[in-house]
């Protein structure tokens, strides 16, 4: 650093200064702005307005008065910032909706759920609410310290004793410099009990804390859903929970339904969600709702949404947790200021330095009490020996010129100090008498008897933790209110203990525009082939089914999709519906975007290192890659491969690495060859060519193939057969492949290919939604340039629109009239023959 000649311009290292300006200013905003002490949950702005309320004698037992003296004196007094910013802390302090137990009593408009602001500090007025003056009661017996204000004319606490542990039971939620805190509120009397059972047992586990402290509990009430977010915030001080609003289906004589909303999520405004949802149906987003209407009064709230009379409210619920504020997500970051540093605590942290607080509040007032016994016995001692000597006494008074005269005689005569003499001269004539001595020798006696039990206290550390319960214990009594907010069990991800659930087989199905469901396997009755099927089905007019899955009920199931992302459910996570149920949008249980389409459904049982994916994509490319690599997939997905240009994920595989693959395409080509010929990859590799396409073809399946399976193929006009494996030779990968059918105008293109053995049943879903299932050992085996057999009569216009293979199910067949049976054995000649 160097002065210039004027001494007036200082020199600096620009790099230096900013460093060291911007280190101040974080640590300013970290300590006395953004963040909570650990000890009594308040930012400073909160701390400094109950402050000044407490010393303006603005109690919860006195008048309102107009807030704009409170701001006034707190920005004047305590806090060098502008008004509007106290006067919002005041605001949130007394709704009812912001905190848990409100700290201000307020009088008159201080805004609404619905997101309307609060009056002019002018028009409102406010006072201490009964709670918040247990923050800052005993503050007047030395039991916190003090700090000079911003311009040293006040002094100001540090930190406000705080009778119940505010940080847990209101929470709080601040951004500092580089790091923030949102810690939720949470029910008093379960905080409290949490306390006194840490307070007996300085070794209890979070777990067993958790037996006392359940939950967060929000001022909103609403749903907790799960309770996995809620174990790990309180074990590491981060998580994430899911808030649900407290929904209700009414069921009307007419069939209609109607969803009735009563409690929100924390935080969440009532008049933006109803704007949302408004949005969501205009742009079709979310169909089904015919009227919209908040029907919210001074008795509680309630908006209404009717339910058109065609569709399911528990579809369309499903939708608006999916699109709307109905469900969100809370993140915990419990981080709080622990001798002015600050710290990520966990549930046990926060109780703990609550309690060392509270054995240190409670020292210093029992020695502030002692010290205040034991100057008033050391006062009495001195009146008691005037007592005893009165007449001496008066006389020396008496003969003394001036009142320093006096005193120093007493001192001197009988051996009193300077505040006894005092206390002496200070004494009137009737205290004398005799009813007024013995007041004297009473209270004596009363304090001598008090500084004895004072100094037994601060001898033994077991004492002070049974006075902090007791004083808990009359707050709890107090205050302690009933739960409000529910936990309930949770959805996807979120069921925590499985042996819970009974394991059963299923099948998943899911649509072409995405609703999902299970059904028991027991569901599909076996037909012949040519039948005309059942409804499987409940869909639209524009939807069909897609996919079918065959699974249990604990297998874990990956859901890959065109853009290349995985994901993943349990099968009992999926909600189970009827045969003609239409199940839930899959949005709604994966976190899949909107133009993100599930192709593949693969259940696995354990993600060991020698299994592997296989994939195929619709330009041919292959990959494969360890089921390994996806044992963790976050709720978000995971990217399964990197897909090139205008490509899409076709096909999914779960292999030994040791399979033989094929691969087929709408144009009835197909390839054979070793897996080993794709090399392993990684997770997010783009692969290899598996098959060299034609122009406008492309690939519509990729299977395993073994020597004792036949491939099976189904065209879209419902032409299908069997071919043995032995017809399709062994490749290099990346060639053109050989013809596995003849493409007609009759037949259409392929649109499935299977590796079955003929022990299998198939299930052939139609784009109306009509399902048939089959034997496969049925179904002609024919040459790989034969056309097939028909194997699904077709309404006109309709056609197949996907196949899937299913386990045997060994039932009585289903009768079919003699007439269809001589027209489906003469279609089955005629088809042979061709």
């Amino acid at each position: 650093m160097a002065e210039t000649p004027n001494n007036n311009v200082i020199e600096v290292n620009i790099s230096k200064e900013m460093r060291s300006s911007f280190l101040d200013y974080a640590m300013s905003v970290i300590v006395s702005r953004a963040l909570p002490d650990v000890r009594d949950g308040l930012k400073p702005v909160h701390r400094r307005i109950l402050y000044a309320m407490n010393e303006l004698g603005m109690t919860s037992d006195k008048a309102y008065k107009k807030s704009a003296r409170i701001v006034g004196d707190v920005i004047g007094k305590y806090h060098p910032h502008g008004d509007s910013a106290v006067y919002e802390t005041m605001v949130r302090m007394a709704q009812d909706f912001s905190y848990r137990y409100m700290l201000i009593d307020g009088h008159g408009n201080f805004g609404s759920v619905d997101g309307d602001s609060a009056a002019a500090m002018r028009y409102t007025e406010a006072r201490m609410s009964k709670i918040s003056m247990e923050l800052l009661r005993d503050i007047n017996k030395d039991t916190i310290d003090y700090k000079p204000n911003y311009d040293e004319s006040e002094n100001e606490p540090v930190v406000l004793p705080s009778r119940y542990p505010n940080l847990l039971v209101n929470g709080t939620s601040g951004i500092a410099v580089g790091m923030a805190t949102n810690i939720p509120p949470h029910q008093l009397g379960e905080v409290i009990d949490g306390l006194l059972a840490l307070s007996k047992d300085p070794d209890i586990t979070i777990q067993e804390l958790m037996e006392y402290i359940v939950g967060p509990d929000f001022p909103t009430a609403g749903l907790i859903v799960g309770r996995s977010g809620i174990r790990r915030a309180y074990e590491t001080g981060r998580g994430s929970i899911t808030l649900r609003a407290r929904v209700e289906i009414e069921q009307h004589a007419n069939g209609r339904e109607t969803i009735l909303v009563h409690e929100l999520p924390y935080q969440v405004n009532k008049a933006r969600l109803i704007e949302r949802i408004a949005e969501l149906v205009r742009e079709k987003k979310i169909e089904g709702i015919t009227d919209l209407r908040d029907e919210s009064d001074r008795n509680g709230m309630r908006i209404v949404m009717e339910v058109r009379r065609d569709a399911n409210a528990n579809v369309v619920l499903n939708n608006l947790y999916k699109l709307t504020a109905l469900q969100t997500s809370f993140g915990i970051n419990m981080l709080a200021l622990v001798d002015e540093q600050p710290k990520v605590l966990n549930l046990k942290e926060c109780l703990y330095y609550y309690l060392e607080h509270q054995k240190v509040v409670i020292r210093r007032r029992t020695e502030f009490e002692l010290r205040k016994a034991e100057a008033r016995a050391h006062i009495l001692e001195g009146l008691r020996t005037a007592l005893d000597h009165i007449d001496a006494i008066i006389s020396l008074i008496r003969g003394s010129q001036t009142t320093e005269i006096a005193r120093n005689g007493l001192i001197e005569n009988f051996s009193l100090s300077e505040k006894q003499a005092q206390a002496i001269l200070d004494m009137r004539l009737q205290r004398l008498t005799g009813l007024e001595r013995e007041k004297i020798e009473e209270e004596y006696q009363g304090l001598v008897q008090l500084i004895t039990e004072l100094k037994g206290i601060l001898a033994d550390q077991e004492k002070i933790l049974e006075i902090i319960r007791e004083e808990l214990l009359e707050i709890k009594a107090r205050f302690n209110d009933v739960r409000k907010t529910e936990i309930v069990a949770g959805g996807l991800g979120q069921i925590e203990d499985e042996d819970l659930i009974p394991q059963e087989n299923i099948v998943v199905t899911l649509t072409h525009n995405g609703y999902i469901k299970r059904l028991p396997i027991s569901t599909y009755r076996s037909q012949r082939r040519g039948g005309r099927g059942v409804q499987g089905m409940g869909t639209n007019e524009d939807d069909f089914v897609q996919h079918l899955l065959t699974t249990s009920t604990h297998d874990t199931i990956l859901f890959f999709t065109n853009k290349g992302k995985v994901y993943k459910a349990k099968g009992y996570e999926i909600p189970e519906y009827s045969r003609t149920a239409k199940g839930i949008p899959i949005i709604n249980l994966l976190g899949i975007e909107q133009d993100e389409e599930v192709n593949t459904m693969i259940c696995v049982e354990k993600f060991v290192g020698d299994a592997f994916f296989f994939f195929t994509t619709k330009r041919g490319i292959s990959k494969r890659t360890s089921v390994s690599a996806f044992a963790n997939i976050r709720t978000s997905g995971l990217i399964a491969i990197n897909l090139r240009e205008e490509d899409e994920l076709i096909s999914v595989k779960l292999t030994d690495g040791n399979k033989h693959i094929i691969i087929g395409t709408k144009d009835g080509m197909l390839i054979h060859f070793p897996e080993e010929n794709v090399r392993e990859m990684g997770r997010t590799a783009t692969g290899v060519k598996g098959i060299s396409l034609n122009q406008d073809d492309e690939v519509i399946g990729m299977e395993t193939l073994e020597e004792h399976e036949d491939v099976l193929v189904v065209t879209k006009n419902g032409y299908g057969k069997r071919t043995s494996a032995s017809q399709y030779r062994p490749q290099t990968r990346g060639g053109k492949g050989l013809k596995t059918c003849t493409i007609t105008e009759k037949t259409g293109e392929l649109v499935a290919m299977e590796t079955v053995t003929g022990e299998e049943d198939l299930m052939l879903i139609t784009a109306g939604g009509v399902l048939i299932r089959m034997d496969v050992g049925a179904i002609s085996q024919l040459g790989r340039y034969a056309q097939g057999v028909k194997l699904i009569r077709l309404d006109e216009d309709e056609y197949v629109a996907t196949v899937t293979k299913v386990e045997k199910e060994e039932e009585e067949e289903e009768e079919i009239p003699e007439s269809e049976q001589i027209e489906t054995e003469a279609e089955q000649s005629e088809n042979e023959e061709e």
